[in-house]
């Protein structure tokens, strides 16, 4: 026995649930015309925020909003697709791209004991910096990037972001309120109330690239010295540590601009651990598909 649900002019099998939050609940779903593996997320309508968007002619829920302006122009396979969507008495229903085989960033590395590559954390940074770049530059402010909002494939370590439930529209006003994780908070809203969407965004890729690098979230002493450009760990190359630095800032107007994170020059050097060769030659080698795309977008830049 299995459950049914239509969306649009289509119908779906529910089966087994990927997860639940504030903002509602996710399941594995088939497209019965034509198999096609997708993800269901329930959502109740209840006091949530609606907004106006070009090319719908009515108020559309505020995450189904975020997600088509997202989605919205060229591809980036670095952000979940949003492939339909309906709404409800009660709730809205999006339909969901489910990349397969995939886990969340935080069940990866809780699989390595919480110690990756400093080369895998490189090409995931990659990743998630480029989908927050294209979040804000489509008006679209995530506000919740962390481990556990970005899908990897193990296999080819491609990497979707995922889960607007907790987004705003991006604005240059500001924000007075914070809706997001704890431990990816921008020190200027705990300590003024107020922050801005960009410099929010490049503090959580800070932290973000500290867990993946480090394996823990930063301690007070690691933000003290990050911020005074002083932080140093055995196992972490210089320009690491420099890109660490740059991101947490706690003066937000001193944090590397979202724009040019992915200039930085730790991108840059990618030291293959079992060969000393160019990034031409370690094509030839059989890496993960995310992987030889890094390597192709630098070698193409010089």
């Amino acid at each position: 026995m299995f459950l049914l649900t239509d969306v649009g002019c289509w119908s779906y099998k529910v089966g087994r649930k990927l997860g639940e939050g504030g903002f509602g609940s996710v399941y594995a779903g088939t497209r019965l015309k034509d198999g096609l593996k997708v993800a269901l997320k329930f959502a109740d309508t209840e006091g949530i925020e609606w907004i106006n968007i070009e090319d719908n002619p009515e108020p559309v829920p505020l995450e189904i909003g975020l997600q088509i302006l997202a989605n919205k122009g060229p591809r980036v396979p670095q952000i979940i697709q949003l492939l339909d969507w309906d709404e409800e008495p009660n709730r809205y229903i999006m339909v969901l791209e489910f990349p397969r085989p995939c886990e969340s960033l935080i069940e990866y590395l809780d699989r390595h004991d919480y110690y990756i590559d400093e080369n895998v954390a490189k090409v995931i940074m990659h990743q998630a910096a480029v989908a927050a770049q294209t979040c804000c530059q489509r008006g679209v402010l995530h506000r919740d990037i962390k481990l556990e909002n970005l899908l990897i494939n193990p296999e080819t370590l491609d990497v979707k972001l995922i889960d607007f439930g907790c987004g705003e529209i991006l604005t240059d006003a500001g924000y007075t309120s914070f809706a997001g994780t704890e431990e990816y908070c921008p020190p200027e809203y705990e300590s003024y109330g107020f922050y801005h969407g960009k410099p929010a965004t490049v503090w959580s890729l800070g932290v973000l690239m500290f867990t993946l690098a480090c394996g823990e979230f930063p301690s007070s002493e690691d933000l003290d010295m990050l911020n005074d450009n002083i932080w140093t760990r055995d196992g972490v190359s210089q320009e690491c540590c420099k890109l660490l630095c740059s991101l947490l800032q706690r003066n937000p107007a001193k944090r590397l601009d979202l724009d040019v994170v992915c200039l930085h020059k730790w991108f840059k050097y990618f030291e293959y651990r079992f060969y000393e060769e160019r990034s031409e030659d370690l094509l030839q080698k059989d890496l993960p598909p995310a992987v030889q795309d890094f390597l192709k977008l630098f070698i193409n830049k010089q």
